[in-house]
């Protein structure tokens, strides 16, 4: 079993305390860290929204949905009681910052404390919570300031965003949060390349061919679909998650574990993409759009329908062929796509390698399959790395596939922790290392914004795919110019 050690002793505030975000993921992680005895006696979670609600009511929506969006087994009487024990409520509203009276009433005397701010609200409110919080006296010497994906909609956005945040709290106490990069895979990424010997010659060109990234998801929009609408999957997912695990894949080696020197190099990698721009956008980029279909033998509405606006132009999919101008990485391109109402919840890296430039097997009788190795990031966490072999027995020599395949689950018999819960943990101990310094986070929407330029230039329509697919033609089309297809749909 893992050792799970306690934090010190903390203040977290959760601004948006009754919504979405905070409900189904930030209260069920600290419920985990509670449970498995990571949070100290006394450290308390103050939840904070502009609604009128007592205590009691708002641990009686906590209760119903922790019931509902734990595993089975995982809600238990006792551990509820305790950790009902840690959650207060106030009311708060983000630009009324002269009623928060009964909130800086319940911080006073408890400067001593880890002091935690995690804005589970949209990002138009970060900058007004966080002047919020400095003008009622409550930032001191402890205190951190958490900001959830996206900071800001395009570089102007994100940079007023960081300007007024900045105003409030230093640099080294705002961590810009993007789960996935709490995700357990995501960090065996960093060991499977520096820790072992084997792969690191090999990550580069002139071994790897192409590398593939897949987020793709069978839900649709849901309760976000007004949010949603405004932004789309480009700016939604690949400004942040796609372009995370990107800057993972391709970085150089860091000089260490430090949160900077890890940070540094991701920076690198964003300045060394290649801006897609211009008419790049046409043979580059794809946008789609589902479609009515079914998933899982369920029937389901299309985005228009559910929006209930016919003639919206908002991608749910996008897929992109990235190259990186460095050294290492020189004409191998990296394919990226992410979607909604797709073919089922699936999230992979791909590092497809070279054919062996000489083969003594002949084509004919021998199908000699490239080395690949696949990192899965969900739903069944692991490193999947498949090579060619000779099938047993004596009836002549033929090849196959095989893989060698790690699952983390069946391999180390525990339940990992999930993003959040690490990512929580990381902000209480003060870890800056898995979250977006401002930079990157700037430099990703600069380059992000050239693509959303090029589309409105090109007049670059959305392509219709329906539910249930991998996505629209196009995506398909994308790889196929280039002799090489999606792993994924095989």
């Amino acid at each position: 079993m893992a050792n799970f050690v306690p934090v010190e002793c903390f203040d977290l505030i959760i601004f948006g305390g009754t919504g979405d975000l905070a409900m189904r993921k930030l209260l069920p992680a600290l419920y985990h860290r509670d449970r498995d005895g990571q949070l100290t006696g006394d450290s308390r979670i103050i939840a904070a929204s502009r609604g009128a609600l007592t205590r009691d009511a708002y641990l009686a929506e906590v209760e119903a949905s922790l019931r509902a969006n734990l595993r089975e087994g995982e809600f238990e009487a006792k551990g509820w009681r305790a950790f009902a024990e840690r959650i207060h409520y106030f009311q708060a509203d983000a630009f009324a910052h002269d009623a928060w009276s009964d909130l800086v009433s319940a911080l006073a005397g408890f400067e001593d404390r880890v002091r935690i701010a995690y804005l589970a609200t949209a990002p138009s409110l970060y900058g007004a919570i966080a002047t919020g919080l400095r003008v009622n006296g409550l930032v001191n010497a402890g205190s951190r300031i958490v900001l959830e994906k996206p900071v800001g909609h395009d570089y102007a956005s994100a940079l007023a965003i960081n300007d007024d945040v900045g105003r409030c709290f230093a640099e080294d106490r705002i961590y810009r949060i993007d789960h996935y990069l709490g995700k357990e895979t995501v960090q065996n990424l960093l060991a499977l390349r520096f820790a072992n010997s084997l792969f690191e010659p090999l990550w580069r060109r002139g071994a790897v061919d192409h590398v593939q990234i897949t987020v793709a998801e069978a839900l649709g929009v849901g309760g976000r679909i007004e949010f949603y609408d405004k932004i789309g999957a480009l700016r939604d997912m690949v400004q942040n998650h796609l372009l995370q695990l990107v800057c993972l894949v391709a970085m150089e080696p860091p000089s260490s574990l430090g949160h900077d020197s890890v940070r540094d190099e991701k920076m690198k990698v964003l300045r060394a993409l290649r801006m897609i721009e211009g008419e790049a956008v046409r043979s580059r980029t794809v946008r789609g759009q589902y479609a009515a279909g079914a998933i899982n033998g369920a029937t389901v509405p299309a985005y228009a329908e559910e929006l209930g606006n016919a003639g919206s132009t908002t991608e749910t999919f996008v897929a992109l062929k990235l190259e990186i101008d460095n050294w290492r990485w020189s004409n191998v391109p990296f394919y990226v796509r992410t979607g909604k109402r797709l073919h089922s919840k699936h999230s992979e890296i791909v590092v497809q390698f070279h054919e062996v430039p000489h083969s003594i097997f002949p084509e004919q009788k021998y199908n000699v399959q490239p080395n690949q190795l696949v990192i899965r990031l969900q739903p069944d966490e692991g490193v999947e790395l498949t090579v060619m072999a000779k099938e047993p027995g004596p009836g002549g020599f033929e090849l196959r596939p095989v893989s060698l395949n790690l699952s983390f689950e069946e391999t180390f018999g525990i339940r990992y922790p999930d993003a959040y819960e690490r990512l929580l943990i990381e902000v209480l101990r003060g870890n800056p290392a898995l979250f977006m310094r401002r930079d990157e986070v700037e430099t990703a929407w600069q380059w992000i914004d050239g693509i959303v330029a090029g589309w409105q230039e090109a007049g670059q329509k959305v392509e219709s795919y329906v539910a249930g697919s991998w996505g629209p033609s196009g995506s398909s089309l994308l790889l196929d110019r280039d002799g090489r297809a999606w792993q994924a749909d095989a």
